[in-house]
């Protein structure tokens, strides 16, 4: 086994110094016809331990893939049509086609001179565009729940080069709502070229995208989640939602008769505080009840805690309880949360905030060095809260406005 994974590694080096794909595909071909998806991701970790940075990763997966292709493409993996991956993989292919037909349209659009003669094709892609907008649900949930389970089996480094991946189609189509947005007769020339650009781009990167996931990520995932985790997956699915364009018949896990949870001893004493004491029910009530979403992460950096009120503004599933806080961020933004951390354990800050606009709403954003009676860190919390509508208030109001 271990010589199988020094011959593959061997290959992969050779594709990183340029060896072209069919020259290594034909040296190592025998050991490339026995290798399986699970095999390919957990070498890819062995390859970001000895210090492959991610986006290397990302671009020698592009050339390695292609010399497996062959033997991943006959990895039939069974599954019920509403097994989570199942879901994943319809929406994958819901989604090339909206994207073919996006491209479709936006190649007839640059055909002409004149807006008047394509309005009916700008009003499809608009549709089109709403569609691959709704679709960031198909990405949060392998984001929050996927990814989680697969880290918790050593698999890392492929979902995070899914990741960055993920961050570059959102990129893409929120630029294609800007273009949409910002189209008039005075821009119609500028706007058909960007649009032909833009949809070829997110149709080539979506295909290229899918393909690894299908025939990677997918399968290692069957290979290492375990029955009752795909119980717990389908639930969380199922609380976060689906894309406008998922079938119905899919959208409800029915796993069957779930796994024998081992029951913990329940506590019947109430925890007792310095300004007072509150039963376990109350506690989770009162947390829940705040109008802020709050995350808390240990000392070690590892998500403990995150409290559910009525709206949340960020996705939180129970799969990410346990997960390194910097696995819960993608790569663009983990040197600030590092930073963060880093100067709360030492002291220097206990506070830092950011305010966003997200889909209309102002949102702010506040990390709090959490310190125990003495000083001592133990650990930080994230506290998020929509202040649009606080943001108009005026004046005062002094009486109760109910109406009966």
């Amino acid at each position: 086994m271990e010589d199988k994974k020094a011959l593959i590694k061997e290959a992969i080096r050779k594709l990183h110094a340029g060896v072209p794909p069919e020259k290594v595909k034909e040296e190592f071909r025998n050991v490339l016809e026995q290798t399986d998806s699970l095999e390919i991701a957990k070498i890819e970790e062995e390859l970001a331990k000895e210090g492959m940075k991610r986006e290397e990763m990302r671009k020698l997966c592009d050339v390695h893939m292609s010399i497996f292709k062959e033997q991943l493409e006959k990895q039939q993996v069974k599954m019920q049509p509403n097994q989570p991956i199942s879901i994943l993989l319809e929406e994958h292919k819901l989604m090339l086609q909206i994207a073919e037909q996006l491209l479709f349209q936006a190649n007839k659009v640059s055909s002409v001179t004149d807006i008047d003669y394509v309005k009916a094709e700008i009003h499809e892609i608009e549709h089109l565009t709403e569609d691959l907008a709704d679709s960031d649900k198909h990405y949060s949930r392998e984001e929050n729940v996927l990814f989680p389970h697969l880290e918790k089996h050593g698999i890392t480094e492929p979902p995070a080069v899914m990741w960055i991946e993920h961050n570059e189609i959102k990129e893409l189509k929120k630029n294609l709502r800007s273009l949409i947005g910002g189209l008039t007769e005075k821009s119609f020339p500028k706007f058909k070229n960007q649009l032909k650009e833009t949809a070829k781009d997110l149709d080539n990167l979506l295909q290229n995208h899918f393909y690894k996931e299908n025939n990677v990520l997918f399968p290692a995932a069957m290979s290492v989640i375990t029955e009752q985790e795909w119980i717990d997956i389908g639930k969380e699915f199922d609380e976060i939602g689906y894309c406008c364009f998922t079938p119905s018949e899919l959208v409800t896990f029915i796993p069957g008769k779930e796994m024998p949870q081992e029951q913990l001893p329940t506590k019947q004493n109430t925890l007792e505080f310095e300004t007072g004491s509150l039963s376990k029910e109350q506690l989770d009530g009162l947390l829940n009840t705040l109008p802020v979403d709050i995350t808390f992460v240990d000392l070690d950096g590892t998500v403990q805690y995150f409290n559910k009120p009525e709206e949340r503004l960020f996705v939180r599933t129970k799969a990410v309880l346990g997960r390194k806080v910097h696995m819960c961020h993608p790569q663009k933004s983990l040197h600030i949360v590092s930073k963060i951390v880093e100067s709360f354990k030492k002291g220097r800050k206990n506070v830092a905030e950011f305010w966003i606009t997200l889909n209309d709403r102002f949102v702010h954003i506040r990390f709090f060095a959490v310190r125990d009676i003495n000083g001592k860190y133990i650990g930080t919390m994230e506290v998020v809260q929509d202040l649009t509508e606080i943001r108009k208030l005026e004046g005062e109001r002094r009486l109760l406005d109910w109406k009966d």
